[in-house]
């Protein structure tokens, strides 16, 4: 039997480190590693070194037979170096990491796209 390879494997995009931090927990200055899956989406919600972002995506419902909107909201680690550059309404790309707590496993990897201020 032969063993078949995977021509092309999936290369994760390169991003240049923003400013300069002392964070542990920074994809760019610190020790944390990113691997897996790559999302987009707003952030709907602004913490202390965590930000929560929204994004919608379609399901297939098999008894109507069509397609519903639904709306997945995740907790990402924001470090301190990308800490003021992102606001509420910004679209950011965040990466899959090692789980840092009980809901973030995510890390900020860049801001795509500046949003508008809600009130």
């Amino acid at each position: 039997m032969k063993k078949i390879q995977k021509s092309e494997k999936q290369k994760s995009e390169i991003v240049e480190a923003p400013g300069i931090c002392h964070d542990k927990d920074c994809p760019f200055h610190g020790n944390l590693k990113t691997r897996g899956r790559v999302f987009e989406g707003v952030v709907i919600r602004k913490f202390d070194k965590r930000i929560a972002i929204e994004f919608e995506r379609m399901i297939y419902v098999r008894k109507y037979e069509r397609y519903a909107k639904s709306k997945t909201k995740i907790h990402a680690r924001l470090s301190t170096c990308l800490e003021k550059e992102i606001n509420v309404g910004d679209t950011v790309k965040i990466q899959e990491c090692r789980p840092l707590s009980k809901i973030i496993h995510f890390v900020v990897i860049k801001k795509i796209k500046s949003g508008e201020m809600k009130k």
